[in-house]
């Protein structure tokens, strides 16, 4: 059994999460302004391409960390249970995948939604900093009430998450196995991981964009709005075409992300392994 199941995924996991955000923050920033509603320039343009990166930081961490804390102990949970019923390896491997990475995604997304209410208004120039965009939330001044404002588009962005990581993440072990296999070695190195989760990140964020069109609309909608409305009001104003605003940045950002993301994430388990073992 591995050793620290808990402190690796914690240390890994948090410093992928915050080089992964501070490196790709000017990318993100873009794909939300070309998604909000009015377009890049109405939203702010090239000015403050850093706006709202303190309530990244903040998230980015605990987050990530969370994330892959129930990724990885899901997946030694998972996969005899998934190969007691399941007979092929590979498709007990692909369910594992999907499932524990499925859950990692809940359970990350009860830090990571309030910081990107409050991380995408700014980024919309919606407010000035992130602390005057957390002020207004906690005032409830929609009438919403206060958690309901923290965690509005929860629901969309667990949406959008599971779908993504349902693909990114099968994909990505899978291409980590093949390479390895291709090497004649157990496993990939943390730049061949950096290059698989590249590829992964990159099919599943082309694919799932009209979900985080959505999730966007609704973080900055002035007030609450259901989707069935929402997927109205754009198909009405703007067209089907709507749903794919902003897709070159996210997936370059993503695809990009993804390489840092995962490839941390790998040289720091096997850094972290060493020093904790």
């Amino acid at each position: 059994m591995e050793k620290h199941p808990i402190l690796i995924p914690l240390l890994s996991g948090g410093a992928a999460g915050t080089c992964t955000d501070l490196c790709f923050f000017p990318i993100d920033t873009l794909k939300t302004r070309l998604q909000a509603k009015g377009g890049f320039f109405t939203n702010g343009g090239w000015k403050g391409m850093y706006r709202g990166v303190g309530s990244a930081i903040v998230g980015s961490a605990p987050g990530a960390s969370l994330f892959f804390l129930t990724y990885d102990n899901m997946n030694r949970t998972l996969f005899p249970i998934f190969s007691t019923y399941v007979s092929a390896p590979g498709l007990a491997h692909g369910l594992t995948h999907m499932t524990a990475a499925s859950l990692g995604e809940i359970a990350a997304c009860t830090i990571r939604v309030p910081t990107e209410v409050v991380k995408q208004r700014v980024q919309a120039s919606k407010y000035h900093s992130s602390l005057a965009a957390l002020k207004s939330v906690l005032s409830n001044h929609t009438g919403e009430g206060v958690f309901r404002g923290l965690y509005r588009g929860y629901s969309t962005t667990i949406l959008r998450e599971i779908p993504f990581t349902m693909i990114q993440f099968p994909l990505y072990e899978a291409l980590k196995r093949w390479t390895a296999r291709r090497a004649g070695r157990k496993s990939a190195n943390a730049a061949e991981g950096a290059v698989c989760g590249s590829i992964a990140g990159g099919a599943a964020a082309a694919s799932t964009t009209p979900l985080d069109v959505l999730k966007t609309r609704i973080m900055l909608s002035e007030e609450r709005v259901s989707v069935r409305h929402l997927v109205r009001e754009i198909v009405r104003d703007e067209g089907f075409q709507a749903f794919f605003k902003g897709v070159g940045p996210r997936t370059m950002w993503i695809s990009a992300g993804g390489a840092v993301f995962l490839g941390v994430y790998e040289a720091a388990k096997n850094l972290f392994t060493g020093v904790v073992a």
